[in-house]
């Protein structure tokens, strides 16, 4: 989408040109073509990225964080989710109720946790005190037809939820030499090969 927008830009400024400056009126007999062939790629490429359905994911934040040596780490989980996104997957992330205070030492929010994934606070969830997050994952995972990133195998809930014993609906992962890998199903876990440290 940037392509033929920068395309209709530079065809834009070479129309400008050739009507203000003598001398490059040929130029118009390239730059109206151009600027209505990007025009149309433009609109193309915002139809089908309308049409195209996310593919999404459910992380078990509480789980994710802890990949990293047992540590809880808010830059594992940011890792995990940059990977994710260069895969064309659509993360969201639910946590327990003390997921902050394993992170920062104090209760963390919603709107707080997405502020530090970079993502929207509608695809971040702390679940209430009290309250089980793996129920929540499995039930959200369920309705957006979701797969669910973490090393939890949820056996407590197969019956309630017997999609975890369909191989591939669990994506496994962990770090190697400070880098994150996922087991996407593909034929070579997907892993971060360029700026993969995870340290703080």
């Amino acid at each position: 989408m940037i392509v033929p927008l920068l395309l209709l830009v530079l065809s834009i400024a070479a129309a400008v040109a050739a009507l203000l400056l003598p001398g490059l009126s040929d130029l118009l007999l390239l730059a109206v073509p151009c600027g209505l062939a990007s025009l149309i790629l433009l609109a193309r490429a915002i139809i089908l990225r309308r049409k195209t359905p996310l593919l999404w994911v459910v992380i078990d934040g509480s789980n994710v964080m802890h990949w990293q040596d047992g540590t809880p780490r808010i830059a594992t989980l940011r890792a995990v989710i940059a990977a994710l996104h260069r895969a064309g997957i659509t993360p969201g992330v639910m946590f327990d109720a003390n997921a902050g205070y394993k992170l920062a030492d104090r209760y963390m929010n919603d709107k707080a946790l997405a502020h530090q994934l970079g993502l929207r606070p509608d695809r971040v969830m702390v679940v209430p005190r009290g309250e089980p997050a793996d129920t929540a994952i499995l039930t959200a995972a369920r309705d957006l037809g979701a797969r669910v990133v973490t090393n939890d195998r949820f056996r407590d809930w197969a019956a309630d939820f017997p999609e975890v014993l369909t191989p591939g609906f669990l994506i496994p992962g962990g770090t190697r030499d400070g880098q994150i890998w996922l087991d996407l199903g593909t034929a070579a876990p997907l892993r971060i090969l360029h700026n993969a440290d995870i340290r703080p």
